[in-house]
């Protein structure tokens, strides 16, 4: 960084940091916008989604670094900080209402991030991990000057150590410059585009998820993949280490009455759970566990983590028709498409407890599933899934050019099919420990689908222990462990094949745009529009009533209804977008909900 540079950002900066390196809160707001909702209010800049971030990998140590950056907003050719635009709250993308700021950053623009900060005394013979939950899309960081690290992918955590570019002392400088084309380039980016319309919603770029600090020895735990097997009755881990090489793993459950078991760090561990109380949307039971790596006899990292025993398959009916099966049972799943947009924050919801909520309100309208529709969430809303009981389809997020219908797949250029199976293994590496989630989705509606039969194949490579749903809706090649159809509004039912399950995998779709809570007043859009709560309701429960006849006939496996909130002008959501009102009434929805997935 030139010496100037320096300066320049001093002066622009300085003037709003405290004695911590923190920028002051006084002078923040979110920008104007359409739609709010309530948690906006709890918003600050000094508690701007505190919560420890990844809740299956827990350690005690660690510094928030949420709160109010410098930005700035310069061409994509710029290289390197010149001059702040003012100030935005992180996690939240620029264009949210809730990064204080509501702008948009074009395909030919980079947005630039600068913050202070200190080290804890305490850490000073540690090496220091700098995480990101999310970064929309490609991403240099510095500290201090020095390049650290650099990342592309819109969805996934990455971790860089910045211990050598650390100051002895004092405050340090980090910088993080972002470029994100959204769909003016081939990337995975879900529903981002430039121009919002009809199912197509507002970009995000930059940052969206928590950035953190960490504390670790240089022999550590970089990561954990746990595998329940209720089966044998063990749940299966297995630990990536910086320095495996004579360092031992030991895994214990506490208040198990000491139940641990100890092994080589390279090895799989193998805890067992005789017994096990097995997790399911109606009793989702976790177990807590601790990992504990030793060097040399001495403790180098410790982290809680949590394992589901639960196990997801295929298996057949007393009719012999092939099932979705939850813990060797037949188990029909139903549930919302879920697009995890927020009003106020975009991808980023306000708090810990809007994410929550969400998750509590689709199980008091009965549903025991969400299907996370081309978007990845934070860790947290995974947790929730886990602790509260929803199962979860996991979609990959689509890009490249959007086909769909009968089409055959598309052929992409090298560098954009290595990019998507870059994040796809991504996806499943991060997220493969969650006993909610139970299926991949790596195409939706042939969504830049392509190699289908390989991709579906990498997938179950990944993860042997998930089903795969190689093609939601439209472009079936008759691989994977379902088969998936999409009718609007349905519903309607594939038969079931000897290998593959039959599923619904978007239909539904009822409209109600509700005056005072949509994204605009007028000229909001559903596949099907209603005007009254009665009339919405009564197609609602004529819906359902068909998908208990699929069930029985030709034998569907699940369904998923389109869907948990609005979106922006999109109008067919159970609730609206600002989760203010619940369109159908849970006493009334939630018993036809029920009966589909209690159905003996």
């Amino acid at each position: 960084m030139h010496a100037r540079t320096l300066v320049a950002l001093l002066a622009c900066v300085i003037v709003t940091m405290n004695a911590n390196g923190q920028s002051s809160p006084t002078a923040w707001k979110p920008a104007p916008g359409p739609l709010t909702t309530r948690w906006a209010k709890d918003v600050r800049p000094d508690k701007a989604l505190p919560e420890y971030p990844r809740p299956q990998m827990v350690r005690k140590s660690w510094k928030n670094l949420n709160g109010l950056w410098n930005y700035a907003i310069a061409p994509r050719s710029a290289t390197e900080w010149t001059q702040s635009s003012g100030e935005i709250l992180v996690p939240f993308p620029i264009e949210s209402s809730l990064s204080g700021v509501g702008k948009r950053v074009s395909p030919e623009e980079r947005l630039w991030y600068k913050r202070f900060f200190d080290v804890p005394k305490a850490w000073a013979k540690k090496r220091v991990l700098l995480h990101f939950g999310a970064v929309d899309w490609e991403c240099t960081v510095w500290v201090n000057g020095s390049e650290v690290g650099r990342h592309k992918g819109g969805y996934d955590s990455f971790s860089f150590d910045i211990t050598d570019a650390l100051k002895p002392s004092g405050l340090n400088i980090l910088t993080v410059a972002v470029w994100d084309p959204s769909d003016a380039g081939l990337q995975p980016r879900g529903k981002q585009v430039n121009k919002p319309e009809v199912i197509w919603y507002t970009p995000t770029t930059g940052i969206w998820q928590t950035v953190w600090l960490e504390p670790v020895e240089t022999a550590h735990i970089r990561s954990i993949h746990i595998v329940p097997d209720i089966d044998q009755g063990v749940a299966r881990i297995r630990a990536d280490v910086s320095m495996p090489d004579g360092a031992e793993l030991t895994v214990s459950r506490p208040g198990a009455g000491g139940a641990a078991v100890s092994g080589p760090a390279k090895d799989e561990i193998l805890l067992s759970i005789p017994d096990a109380k097995l997790w399911s949307p109606e009793d989702p039971h976790l177990y807590d566990i601790t990992l504990t790596l030793t060097l040399g006899g001495k403790e180098a990292d410790r982290v809680a983590s949590y394992v589901g025993m639960r196990k997801i398959s295929l298996g057949k009916d007393d009719h012999g028709r092939t099932r979705l099966c939850l813990n060797n049972k037949p188990y029909f799943m139903v549930g919302p498409l879920d697009q995890g947009f927020w009003p106020d924050g975009l991808y980023t919801a306000p708090t810990d407890a809007a994410l929550k909520s969400d998750i509590e309100v689709t199980k008091k309208l009965g549903f025991n599933m969400a299907r996370k529709h081309v978007k990845v969430e934070p860790d947290r809303w995974y947790y929730w899934c886990d602790k509260l009981g929803l199962i979860v389809w996991q979609d990959m997020p689509s890009g490249d050019r959007y086909i769909g219908g009968k089409d055959p797949d598309i052929v992409r250029t090298a560098e954009s099919a290595a990019q998507f199976e870059t994040e796809l293994t991504r996806m499943i590496h991060n997220l493969r420990s969650h006993p909610s989630i139970v299926m991949w989705v790596p195409f939706n509606e042939g969504w830049g689908q392509f190699d289908t039969a390989r991709i579906a194949e990498l997938a179950k490579r990944l993860d042997p222990t998930r089903l795969v749903n190689s093609a939601s809706g439209w472009t079936d090649r008759g691989v994977g462990d379902v088969f998936d159809w999409h009718v609007y509004p349905g519903p309607e039912s594939p038969k079931p094949e000897p290998n593959r399950a039959a599923v619904l995998g978007e239909y539904g779709g009822l409209g109600l745009p509700l005056a005072g809570h949509t994204w605009q007043a007028k000229d909001n859009w559903g596949y099907r529009t209603f005007t009254d709560v009665p009339s919405l309701t009564e197609a609602y429960l004529k819906l359902q009533a068909k998908v208990l006849d699929l069930i029985a006939n030709p034998g569907l496996s699940a369904a998923i209804y389109t869907q948990t909130t609005d979106v922006e002008i999109e109008v067919n959501g159970l609730m609206t977008y600002d989760r203010e009102v619940i369109k159908l009434d849970p006493k009334v929805v939630g018993p036809a909900n029920r009966k589909l997935h209690t159905r003996r």
